[in-house]
């Protein structure tokens, strides 16, 4: 499908790509890692034609159509409804409805035989491009990205960058090209839209490249990965776990063969030295001489390994209770956020706060950081400093400092060499650590901002969002380094990969509240599963307080004919409004599975046979209620 041939690329005399080639079949799901800096978007904006490499060619097939989500769509603004934004996907298909509307508005005051023709000729053409179902399509998708149905009618204006990237992720879904590329897509998602999107990745009918840090939406959502590594681009297939033994593989490979050359090279070498004046020998260490200058050399293995070899010290150790919450009550508006929630921090707590988008984690966060207003008692407990990490840091980052002068003004009291040695460990090495502030990527700034905070010898971190633009490598020293912390931390994440090497208790909120379960996000994510399933497979309650009432209405006594008829009516309507709360029910199971919402089709008629027996279960509510009353 694409084809990319000894593609170079240069920034001045520095390269990204030298002589790189790679084919994209049409069904490759793709997942292109690589450390900051190393070209993952310059690549796929070259895919676009939006840049142009230095050398080589970027072929594709003429039917190829490409859709890229990437940070550029953050500025995109206007008055239009989100559903109508993500609709704009069928653009053909709602120019044909904008022609069926015209056409019946002119028929309104001028019938003619030629506008019957031209409107069954449209609707023919609406009804082929799958019109009557768009809606519904743009709908599903919205609200499995987590958007309310609510929601969906408000301008895309109103909403925070994260919301309207998830809109123009809608709408790239809906135009299904060919190749859809996502530039780190989890960044604007919470964990269910992370995990509806998996789900939809899988059953995706076309290639997908996708950029990202969250080594567990890659291993559901890729079959190949391609590495952006000494300016090639290197090809594995599998997903990333098959990635990093296959890696591992190869370098044991390439090290020992390495090794074996070198061996080759000095062996040859003392034989040079040792005979190439010697008259005999003269001939047999010229030829030598020239097999070297020949020799294809073998790199060593770089050492890709970034280590956390320092240790934090704390100024003073909190005591056990670190944080007491108690009747904290929070609401914007009409929006109710937490309603006399109790959570309690206690020293060593190793805290992940997960959940939905718009329940209110990072609210609760800054509340605990004593940053957002609330009612209710909020206590810190007896030498507790802390630390509080968000995005807004990056922000307040001073842009004209270097990097280095920017953690000497943490406040920390560490040497110049201490300072470069932490910078190390968060991959500024040598002259790196002189570079301007305003001169680094969104990633740089992360991982200064980051080191900021963890140098501060705060005995209680607060973090939120902290793997946000930050490649697979600075992930792997975020870990490392919390799980050398010996103090407490509370973390708002939505990367399921590394909440679980770092957390030791799950937070989340239900019901206004801040639940608790003290245990890893796997044993965490067990235990609610087997919650939920118990509540499926519970009678629901809404049928027990029909029977209830019901009940109490037919032991009234009656002694009329008409009133056993009606009693007659209510049981015979409350089988068949339990038969339909089953079909329901399975029908939503239905529609939720991959194989389904991935075919166009099954979509159709599971969604249109939902519909229906949505609207005859509401019917017979209502018929139901009329007959209660009357019995009542």
């Amino acid at each position: 499908m694409i084809s990319i041939n000894n593609l170079s690329y240069y920034i001045g005399d520095r390269p990204l790509y030298d002589d790189a080639s790679l084919f994209i079949g049409p069904k490759d799901r793709i997942g292109l890692i690589g450390l900051n800096g190393t070209g993952k978007s310059t690549l796929l904006k070259m895919i676009t034609g939006e840049d142009q490499p230095t050398a080589g060619e970027i072929n594709m097939s003429n039917d190829t159509t490409i859709g890229f989500l990437n940070q550029d769509l953050l500025s995109y603004l206007t008055d239009d409804s989100i559903l109508h934004v993500a609709m704009q996907a069928f653009a053909e298909t709602m120019k044909i409805q904008k022609q069926i509307d015209e056409v019946l508005h002119e028929m309104e005051t001028n019938y003619r035989d030629e506008l019957v023709d031209k409107l069954a000729k449209l609707q023919e053409r609406f009804e082929t491009n799958d019109g009557y179902t768009m809606q519904a399509k743009a709908e599903e998708i919205l609200e499995g990205i987590g958007f309310s149905t609510q929601d969906l009618q408000r301008p895309l204006k109103e909403f925070s960058g994260g919301w309207r990237m998830r809109v123009m992720l809608a709408k790239l879904l809906l135009e299904k090209p060919s190749l859809l590329m996502l530039d780190e897509p989890t960044n604007h998602l919470d964990l269910p839209s992370i995990q509806w999107l998996e789900n939809y990745l899988q059953s995706y009918d076309g290639a997908c490249i996708i950029v990202s840090h969250d080594r567990r939406f890659l291993n559901a959502s890729i079959n190949k990965i391609v590495e952006v590594s000494a300016y090639q681009l290197n090809m594995y297939a599998g997903n990333y776990d098959f990635y990093l033994e296959e890696k591992e593989l190869r370098n044991e490979i390439q090290q020992n063969a390495f090794e074996n050359q070198q061996q080759k090279i000095r062996q040859a070498e003392r034989f040079v030295e040792r005979f190439k004046a010697k008259a005999s020998k003269a001939k047999q260490a010229q030829s030598r001489a020239k097999m070297l200058d020949k020799m294809e050399r073998i790199e060593a293995v770089a050492d890709e390994a970034a280590a956390v070899d320092f240790k934090f010290k704390f100024k003073v150790k909190s005591g056990r209770h670190v944080v007491k919450m108690e009747n904290i009550s929070k609401s914007y508006g009409d929006l109710n956020i937490l309603s006399h929630a109790n959570a309690h921090i206690e020293r060593g707590d190793k805290i992940a706060f997960i959940g939905a988008n718009g329940k209110g984690k990072s609210t609760a966060l800054r509340i605990v950081a004593e940053t957002e207003s609330f009612q209710g008692t909020l206590q810190k407990g007896h030498n507790v400093t802390t630390a509080f990490y968000a995005q807004h840091q990056l922000e307040a980052l001073n842009i004209q400092n270097e990097i280095l002068e920017e953690l000497k003004q943490a406040g920390s009291g560490k040497t110049d060499q201490e300072l470069r040695g932490v910078l190390g460990c968060f991959l500024f090495t040598d002259d790196e650590v002189f570079k301007k502030i305003k001169v680094l990527s969104g990633g740089e700034k992360s991982r200064v901002a980051l080191a900021k905070t963890l140098i501060t010898e705060s005995n209680f971190l607060m973090l939120d969002e902290p793997t946000n633009h930050l490649d697979m490598m600075s992930v792997s020293i975020l870990v490392q380094a919390l799980q050398q912390f010996e103090g407490t931390f509370l973390l708002v994440s939505h990367d399921r990969d590394f909440i679980s090497k770092v957390a030791n208790k799950i937070w989340w909120i239900e019901d206004h509240e801040i639940k608790e379960y003290p245990g890893t996000y796997e044993e965490w994510e067990w235990w609610y599963n087997r919650e939920q399933e118990k509540k499926k497979s519970s009678p629901q309650p809404q049928n027990s307080e029909k029977k209830e009432k019901a009940k109490v209405a037919v032991e009234k006594p009656r002694h009329d004919d008409t009133q056993k008829q009606l009693e007659k009516e209510i049981a015979q309507l409350e089988g068949k409004i339990e038969a339909l709360e089953s079909e329901v029910t399975k029908l939503e199971t239905e529609l939720s599975k991959p194989e389904v919402f991935g075919d166009a089709a099954k979509m159709e008629k599971t969604t249109n046979r939902y519909q229906s027996k949505k609207a005859e279960l509401e019917t017979l509510n209502a018929t139901w209620e009329q007959l209660v009353e009357k019995i009542g």
